[in-house]
Order: C-alpha cells, then structure tokens, then sequence
C-alpha cells in the first residue's frame, strides 16, 4: 500500500473515527433528556434522512473524487475545475428539491411507518421528519466540495469538517433538547424536532470549514491548473453522463445500510403485530435495534468505511496507469486490515454486550440481547463496504448495483418470516443474509475481473481467527470472573468490568499479532515507530 494511501487512510480514518464515536458518546446523555419513546421517534425521522441524503448527494463525494483522480492521473486538472463550477448549481438544486419532497411527504412517510392509526401519534412522526428535512439544503453542496479535495488526494478537509460538523450537531442537539424538555417545559416532539434539526446547523460548520480550506488550498489548486495539458475537451453534457454512471452504484452502497434498515421500519410493526405483540413492546424493540444497538454495532465499521473512501481513487489511479501490480498489492493489504481490526472488535462487542449497553443506555435484558446478536454483523457491513468501493475502483459498479439489490431481496423475502420466528434477532439474521450474499457476488466479481487471488487473505484470515478466539476465550474466563465482584446491572460498575476486559483482550491480541510478526507484515515500520514513541521498545 503506498504511503500517500496510508496517509490518506489515516487521516480519513481519525477524522471519521472522531466522528463516530462522538455520534455514538452524545446517546448517552440524549437518551437520559428523552428516554425511550424519544429515540423512537428520533429513529422514525433519521432512516428516511439518511435515505434522502444518499440521493440528494448521488454518491458526490466518491463519484466526483473518481472522475477528478482519474483526470489528474492524465493531467488533464482543467476538467476537474470544470466539474466543480458546474456542480455547485446541481447540487444546490438537487438539495432544494429533496428537500421539498421529504418535507411535504413526512406525513405519508409517518403513516407507513407504523401500524396504528392514530392522527396525533402520526403528526408526531411527522413534525420531527420536517424538522430534519431542512439538512437536505445544504448537504449536497457541502459533498460536492468534500469529493474536490478527495479527487486530489487531500483528506483533511473531509476529515476535519465531518468532526466539526459532528461537534456542532451534538452540541446543538444536546443543548435545545434539554432546554426544550428542563427550562421550558416543552413536548417531547418539540425537543426531538429540535434535535434532528441540529444536522441543518452542524452542516452550516462544516460548509464554513470547507469554505477555509477552499481558501487556504486554492494557488495550490490553480497552479494545477496551469499545469494543465489541454488535450482533453469534454463537455458538460459528457461528464454529467460519465459522473451519473459512476455515482448511481455510491448511491446505492451509500443507501445500503438505511435501506435495510427502512425494511425493518416498514416491516417490523406490522410483522410483531400480527403476533399479538403490543405496539409499544414492537416499537421499542424496533427502537433497540434500529438506533441503540445500531450506533454501537456500526462503530467497528468505521475504519472499513475510511478505507472504502480512501481506496477508491487510489485503485482508480491504479486501474486508469494499468499497474495492476499494485493494484493488487492495495487490495491485498487492505482486505487483511480490514479482518485485522473489525473482527475482534466485533466479536468483543458481544462478548461485553450486557455491560456495554447498561453503560451507554440502561441495564436492559432485551437490549443486551439484541445487541450480542447483532454484533457479529460488524463484520459483514465492513466487508460489504470495502469489497463495494473495490467494484467501484476497477470500473466494475454494474456488478456492485446487482448484489446490492439481490441482498435487498433476500432481506425482505426474509424479513417478516423471521420476525414471526425469532422475533427482534429474525431482523438480525435476515440483513446478515442480505448483506452476505451482496458480499459473495462482489468477491466472486473482484476474483474474476482483477484476477486477484485470496489465497493470502484466506491464510492470514485464519491466523486471524485463532487470535481472535484466544483474546475471546481468556477475555470471557476474565468476565466470568469480574462479574463475581461487579454487576453489569450497574452504570458505575460497568464502566470497569468493560474497561478492564476490553483492555485485557487488545492486549492479549496485539500481543500474539506482535509475536507472530503478524502486525508488522500489515502495518510495516510503523509499528516500531509506534513502539519507539511509546518507549515500549528501545530504539
């Protein structure tokens, strides 16, 4: 892997990394100010959003950082600029008109989301669906210039705006929604409102953000220009042709997870429903899964998902010089990486689900449940993400496009079914086959059009496996034993038995990659470099 994509890689990765886990600490506090019917309704409006987003960017940062890294590879820096002037009007309009769509579709949305027939309960769902709409102005344009700086390689102003925005958003949401519910006395809804209506404000931080940079990095930016060669005279009617081809399978990876995630919105209700389940119980446990247990689980996705946005240009590059040979060395260490970290981070959420959910929520047993089951699952939404942005990179999207709508019928064939069988962990099961078969037509793909082999990765995977089963089976003798002392039941007493069994089991994992040169052979000098800093190792 080169050391531009490693540094890309890190960048993309902290900056996303920041932005994850401040996504998934600021819960903490929020479902104290709004408790449980709260983030119902606050999941209600957020998997139509995230769906809206998705189409109102059409995939933009990944398919403008393509096209623009692939001129850049020929020298042809003019074309770029000509992209992004053209752009800003699109994307703005783009906005406007999801914008519009959402906001005077919320209504019908709400309806379809829930199985009573209750005005009021839907005009809840509704007012809090409007209120998140407004993000959509803005958004578009701000990935437009995200997808810019990615095309020339420049991370940090994705990296840096995703944190800000990210701060801003929590800050505002925490504050109106406890001003709302503690000084003001308001409603439910109206501190909910407030708080889906924070993404507007933190994209207005991030848009400033990126307005600096553009400032900042613009002679650099212009002296490409008169680099330029001029070979290359393509019309805006042919890039628009080239971006839409391009962005159409970012939209559907980018959709992927809230698509399945809408299923369960518009399933799940109606499925406990027809067993006799009260719509209360059925909503929370549709809450548990769609945004509790969610914002835990996708927190071992976040390196795969910097890697899927760092790894696209660069195999792009790659593709377009025809150096397949490091191409192939890119896909190679990534896959291993990938499996190197997700895995036992996964496999370490379910172990500590029961502590891990009372610290961030409460002691609940249904949640702690759900949350073991689901997060194995990890696994596969990092592997979807990166064997996806790897279809992208060799020109290959068609195919990407295919296995995600073969997964999203294997997911909604099997959905309510499952339901009816094992209730919230049928959901569960039914998006890990969806999401595993969309896995299995992309692998099948990569081998066949890249020619690369998974030999490497298998062997290395195993090894992977085997240290990952000995942390699992030392860190869950040592849970064993802490819970003879402290109790998961309790918010204090669960801070220690996670911090002190998540501690034991990366040092014991770290420890057999160091010891078997493992670490080395993925990350390189980087790793006594680290080492060295850390006085671990004597220089």
């Amino acid at each position: 892997m080169s050391s531009k994509l490693l540094r890309g890689t890190f960048i993309l990765t902290l900056g996303t990394f920041i932005s994850k886990f401040l996504g998934l600490f600021y819960v903490i506090p929020f479902y104290q100010i709004v408790g449980s019917e709260g983030t119902i309704l606050y999941n209600y409006s957020y998997v139509p959003y995230t769906i809206f987003i998705s189409i109102a960017t059409a995939g933009v940062p990944l398919a403008v950082s393509k096209f623009i890294s692939k001129y850049n590879a020929l020298e042809e820096y003019a074309v770029g600029r000509k992209l992004f002037k053209s752009g800003i009007i699109i994307m703005l309009a783009s906005g406007i008109v999801c914008f519009l769509i959402m906001y005077l579709g919320a209504t019908t949305l709400a309806a379809a989301f829930t199985s009573v027939d209750d005005p009021e309960k839907l005009q809840d769902i509704a007012t809090v669906i409007k209120a998140v709409s407004f993000a959509l102005i803005i958004i578009p344009f701000m990935s437009l210039i995200r997808g810019y700086f990615q095309g020339h390689q420049s991370m940090g102003p994705s990296a840096v705006s995703q944190v800000v925005e990210q701060l801003i958003r929590i800050m505002f949401l925490l504050a109106g929604a406890f001003i709302v519910m503690n000084v003001m006395n308001g409603s439910l809804v109206t501190a909910v409102s407030v708080a889906t209506f924070a993404a507007f404000i933190g994209g207005l931080g991030s848009l400033f953000v990126l307005f600096w940079y553009w400032y900042k990095r613009k002679p650099y930016m212009d002296e490409l220009l008169e680099q330029d060669k001029g070979t290359i005279d393509i019309s805006l009617k042919e890039m628009y042709k080239e971006i839409i081809v391009y962005s159409i399978p970012f939209v559907l990876v980018g959709i992927a997870n809230p698509l399945f995630q809408l299923i369960d919105l518009l399933t799940f209700n109606r499925a406990m429903d027809s067993m006799g389940i009260p719509i209360e119980e059925s909503e929370i446990a549709l809450s548990i899964l769609n945004y509790q247990t969610h914002k835990l689980v996708i927190i071992p996705v976040t390196l795969a998902i910097a890697f899927s946005m760092t790894l696209v240009p660069s195999i792009t590059k790659a593709f377009v010089e025809e150096d397949r040979l490091s191409m192939k060395r890119q896909l190679n260490q990534t896959f291993q990486v990938v499996l190197f970290l997700t895995l036992p981070a996964a496999v370490g959420l379910a172990l500590l689900a029961e502590p891990i959910y009372t610290l961030f929520y409460e002691y609940d047993v249904l949640g702690a449940d759900v949350l073991r089951a689901y997060a194995p699952v990890a696994m596969l939404f990092a592997l979807y993400s990166v064997t996806a942005a790897i279809l992208q990179g060799i020109n290959e999207q068609r195919f990407t496009m295919l296995s995600l709508l073969f997964g999203i019928l294997v997911k909604l064939s099997l959905n309510i079914p499952l339901i009816k069988w094992m209730e919230t962990e049928g959901a569960i099961l039914a998006t890990a086959l969806g999401y595993g078969a969309a896995i299995l037509i992309n692998l099948i793909v990569i081998k066949i059009f890249s020619g690369y082999q998974f030999r490497l990765v298998v062997r290395r995977g195993l090894l992977i496996i085997i240290f990952t089963a000995i942390m699992l089976a030392v860190t869950a003798a040592m849970y064993k034993l802490i819970t003879l002392f402290l109790s998961p039941e309790s918010n204090i007493q669960s801070i220690f038995i996670v911090v002190i069994c998540a501690a034991a089991g990366a040092g014991i994992y770290f420890y057999l990659a160091y010891k078997s040169k493992l670490v080395f052979f993925l990350f390189g000098d980087r790793v006594d470099n680290l080492l060295r800093k850390l006085k671990l190792k004597r220089a």
